[in-house]
């Protein structure tokens, strides 16, 4: 990263998959790396499964914790059709990480509208730097579905240019110590896996 330019990253997903832990992490890591940080969160309808946002901008000096429509250098999508919903905030050469996952919202389990395929590949059609990765999975190596945040936290991380002490400090900090070991090693899954 840049230090004199502000990083724009904004991770999306649907309540319940751990993107508030996920932005508190990237957050730690940016403050402990230097930088001015500003996070902005909406939760939306996330107790009901809905768009839960999150806002996080870090360089030199940032004004605003808000990401303007095309200013968002990184999103990181929890889920693929929320990561088709927010395309449209990422910038023209920017990075876009994708957790190859479906999560049916409400009008899909109500069969009133139908789940939209090919998504990975409507959006690498669009984006040059797409990265899908399967979290679900990486993290089920470690008996957690949950730690899908986590993997995802390693790939950006690794992206970012984050160093790996820093990111296991971040770790420490935020996560409850009763799952630190499984988080550390679905952050490894993460941080190595093999990206497409």
């Amino acid at each position: 990263m840049d230090n004199g330019k502000v990083t724009n990253v904004l991770i999306v997903g649907v309540g319940g998959q751990g993107t508030i832990l996920a932005s508190r992490i990237l957050s730690y890591l940016g403050h402990r790396s230097g930088f001015d940080v500003k996070v902005s969160e909406i939760h939306g309808m996330a107790q009901r499964g809905g768009s839960v946002v999150t806002q996080v901008r870090m360089g030199e000096k940032v004004y605003s914790p808000l990401i303007g429509v095309g200013q968002a250098d990184i999103i990181l999508a929890f889920e693929r059709l929320e990561a088709l919903r927010w395309i449209h905030y990422l910038k023209k050469d920017g990075t876009i990480i994708i957790n190859d996952q479906a999560i049916e919202p409400v009008p899909v389990i109500m069969g009133l509208m139908e789940y939209p395929k090919g998504i990975v590949d409507r959006i690498r059609g669009r984006v040059r730097d797409t990265i899908a990765i399967d979290a679900l999975s990486l993290a089920r190596k470690h008996g957690n579905d949950k730690a899908s945040n986590v993997v995802l936290m390693g790939v950006l991380a690794r992206k970012m240019g984050f160093s790996k002490e820093d990111c296991t400090n971040a770790l420490e900090a935020k996560v409850p110590p009763k799952f630190l070991e499984l988080n550390k090693k679905a952050f490894d899954e993460g941080w190595n896996a093999e990206l497409a």
